[in-house]
């Protein structure tokens, strides 16, 4: 059969039974192109399974236009999103426990001092004096600064300010609050002769005084309905304190020891009575402000009991440390701290502004409903 040239459209020929290579690649080419739109398209467009979805809340904010109404704007928080929804779960827990106080359950609250040291201790001294928590746990600060606040105020100032000019001035900062040290002397002047009571009564009556009876005792001492420890005391709500020597009254212990040897404070007989009361409940619950020794105690409390029925952590401690501060609830739930169905959230953020909210929209507003029904 006769080859004949054709004219290729670009000034020469190519033999159609030879044609040009570029002729081959052109066309792969545009096959190629076409296979990456369709896996492009099936990677982007790629159908959902709206079963994931089906019964989820959707996300939504408040609406300003109906208006400044801050309990509907409280309970938006569910459907905000990010931390704004924990929150929202933490009031649903924190609820859900209040009802269950009635048959039984068990509240511990936790707390780190510097929860004291801010305006968050005259809202702990009311869900104390009210009876809304059973049990509490917190530090030696936690301790100490509610009684020195009985005395003399602890100020606001300023994160940045020069702890070399403080230390001049005998001024401690806590964040950005400041402590005239002249309120830890006052301190010392309430504290000693509790001491030297102790010591007598551990002398005289053989008293085996432990960190709950020794906080009870400075409650009574105290006689200040500004007090978290009165009311615990007047209420007889037990209040544990492990590291009670971790602080000022460490330091005061000491001094004491120096003059009058022989004051024992024994934590064996506050660690069988902690994990006794969560072993009696019928159900626990647990609100933790901070983290650190106070989560532990009560968590491992709990864990005699082979877990709380209801977590609530305020904490803006991370767990890519390992930390036990920083844990999030599932690690508790694997030493038997938390159960696996209990209703648990840990809400990233600084509890001087969160716990309030919180208060506000469970324990208080129930005490107020409860009193409105009662009239």
């Amino acid at each position: 059969m006769a080859r004949y040239p054709m004219y290729n459209g670009q000034g020469g020929a190519y033999d159609m039974y030879n044609p040009h290579p570029g002729m081959y690649r052109n066309v792969y080419q545009v096959y190629q192109l076409s296979i990456q739109e369709q896996q492009a398209k099936s990677s982007i467009f790629k159908k959902s399974d709206q079963t994931f979805v089906k019964n989820r809340p959707q996300v939504a904010g408040y609406d300003f236009n109906l208006g400044v109404n801050y309990e509907k704007i409280l309970d938006t928080f569910l459907k905000q999103g990010f931390q704004a929804t924990n929150f929202g779960h933490a009031i649903e827990i924190i609820n859900e426990m209040i009802k269950a106080k009635n048959d039984g359950c068990k509240i511990f609250l936790g707390y780190t001092s510097n929860m004291v040291s801010c305006g968050n201790r005259d809202i702990i001294r009311y869900l104390v004096e009210h009876k809304q928590v059973d049990c509490i746990v917190t530090t030696a600060g936690g301790i100490e600064e509610d009684i020195m606040k009985c005395f003399a105020p602890t100020y606001n100032a300023d994160f940045n300010l020069s702890g070399k000019e403080l230390r001049l001035k005998a001024i401690s900062r806590i964040g950005n609050l400041v402590i005239p040290n002249d309120n830890y002397c006052l301190f010392e002047k309430f504290l000693i002769p509790i001491l030297d009571k102790m010591l007598k009564e551990q002398e005289e009556k053989n008293t085996n005084w432990t960190p709950s009876k020794m906080i009870e005792l400075m409650g009574k001492e105290i006689s200040n309905d500004k007090s978290i420890y009165y009311w615990a005391s007047k209420n007889q709500i037990p209040v544990f304190c492990p590291a009670i020597t971790d602080g000022s009254i460490g330091d005061l212990i000491f001094f004491h020891s120096l003059q009058s040897n022989g004051l024992r404070i024994d934590i064996a007989e506050d660690i069988k009575l902690l994990n006794t009361v969560a072993l009696n409940a019928k159900s626990t619950g647990c609100l933790i402000l901070g983290s650190g020794l106070v989560k532990h105690h009560i968590f491992n409390a709990n864990a005699m009991r082979s877990g709380l029925n209801y977590a609530v952590v305020i904490s803006t401690a991370q767990e890519y440390d390992g930390s036990d501060s920083g844990a999030n609830l599932d690690e508790a739930v694997s030493w038997a701290k938390v159960r696996s169905n209990a209703k648990q959230t840990k809400v990233f953020g600084d509890a001087s502004v969160l716990f309030p909210l919180l208060v506000a929209r469970t324990f208080a507003l129930q005490k107020q409903q409860q009193e409105k029904d009662d009239a």
